[in-house]
């Protein structure tokens, strides 16, 4: 697994195509030399498979693979496993699925890296999702404060030995205190000053979730949708570029 400080903060947006085969593998084209990562999510693994990373990988991009795993140890191991051959960077799991279920993700993904003879890809529990706030968390019986439901399953992921987490930029300063400096903490909900909102309820600005303590970033349709991806992908580069970031 690369060490992300490594990298300027614009090689860490992550570009979400959340669209058909056909949109996303043009705005790969579009994009490419400029953006480093694209995320593929179940809206285009689903109807696409493991091929559809194959074809951003041999185009030169990382990947982030966001499928969400949730399920019992066994099924998520295998899971993991699966999701590494197919050249994935990255992987997401739901944190609220356990120590257990983690480390079984961790252990699938480490057993297919090695296989292959490749890296092992950067393993994130998903925390909280960007589109819930207070009210949705009680409707599910999660009494105690959103940011303490961050905390606490954030503190799972360091217990499980997996990369980091998925949270929302409003908690990313106090999870880099919890976790540390080489912690991955990929933050949705990123939008760039003036943009729709959409269906994201905890939302920051690209330079605003990097200074938080953001390692990566996930931008959508403020980019996918533009009139002009590339420009619009140009124009948070200058931003973070700008900030010193």
């Amino acid at each position: 697994m690369l060490d992300f400080r490594q990298e300027p903060a614009k090689d860490r947006v992550i570009v979400a195509l959340d669209c058909s085969a056909e949109e996303a593998k043009h705005l790969a084209d579009v994009l490419q030399g400029k953006a480093k990562w694209l995320k593929v999510g179940m809206t285009l693994y689903y109807a696409e498979g493991a091929p559809i990373v194959a074809y951003f990988k041999e185009r030169g991009f990382k990947v982030f693979l966001d499928l969400k795993f949730h399920d019992i140890p066994h099924q998520v191991k295998g899971a993991a496993a699966s999701a590494t051959t197919t050249g994935a960077d990255m992987l997401t799991m739901h944190a609220c699925g356990g120590v257990p279920m983690m480390q079984a993700a961790q252990e699938g993904a480490e057993s297919a890296a090695k296989e292959l003879g490749g890296e092992v890809p950067a393993t994130l529990g998903i925390t909280v999702l960007t589109s819930m706030n207070a009210e949705i968390l009680q409707s599910v019986g999660v009494s105690r404060p959103l940011p303490e439901q961050v905390k606490s399953l954030a503190s799972l992921t360091k217990e499980a030995g997996i990369s980091g987490v998925v949270a929302s930029p409003q908690e990313a300063s106090m999870l880099r205190e919890l976790l540390g400096p080489e912690a991955y903490i990929v933050t949705p909900g990123v939008r760039p000053a003036g943009a729709d909102l959409g269906d994201q309820s905890r939302v920051a600005t690209p330079s605003a979730a990097f200074k938080a303590g953001a390692s990566h970033i996930v931008v959508g349709r403020p980019i996918t949708q533009a009139e002009d991806p590339a420009a619009a992908f140009d124009a948070i580069a200058t931003e973070l570029e700008a900030s010193s970031l």
